[in-house]
């Protein structure tokens, strides 16, 4: 492997396409140098978040951010909060009965629908989602604390263009 010191090599993952392109040079390694930054990232931020969320975990978070952003009375039916999480029917009696154990939603019959439930974040569950969010943001920040606003806005511009094509499948 090439020295650390090489100044063309600005990270790890440089220094990994370096080796691959000294015993691969017949191969076009250009996705390395995005998507394996983009996996070393969603490695920190799933530390980042874990440190932030505590003892609610990020499938706890998903859901009480959903029935936050849903706004008063912070209700959604099981199968919107599918919808915004993007998981099964199954997974999601599993969690909510998870946060109901924790007191952190309730669940009762929708008065609209007699076979339907609601389900509604309590001020527990608030108070949760809420610390959660602060300390998320607040070690999101640090991550991207070497970029401008402008370098921000324009990765955030990027990512979206790319993710939008695995959002259509």
């Amino acid at each position: 492997m090439q020295s650390k010191s090489n100044p063309l090599e600005r990270d790890e993952v440089d220094r990994l396409i370096a080796a691959w392109k000294r015993e691969r040079p017949d191969l076009d390694l250009s996705p390395l140098a995005v998507l394996s930054r983009i996996t070393r990232i969603a490695r920190h931020l799933d530390i980042a978040r874990r440190d932030a969320f505590g003892d609610l975990e990020n499938w706890g978070f998903d859901v009480l951010a959903a029935l936050r952003r849903a706004g008063e009375p912070h209700q959604l039916s099981p199968g919107q909060l599918m919808q915004e999480t993007m998981v099964t029917s199954g997974t999601m009696t599993n969690r909510l009965d998870r946060l109901e154990e924790l007191q952190l939603i309730t669940r009762e019959q929708d008065p609209d629908d007699g076979r339907g439930s609601l389900v509604t974040l309590t001020k527990s569950g608030m108070r949760a989602v809420d610390s959660a969010l602060e300390g998320l943001l607040e070690n999101e920040r640090e991550l991207l604390g070497t970029l401008s606003a402008k370098d921000r806005e324009t990765l955030a511009d990027l990512l979206s263009k790319l993710v939008t094509e695995f959002d259509q499948e």
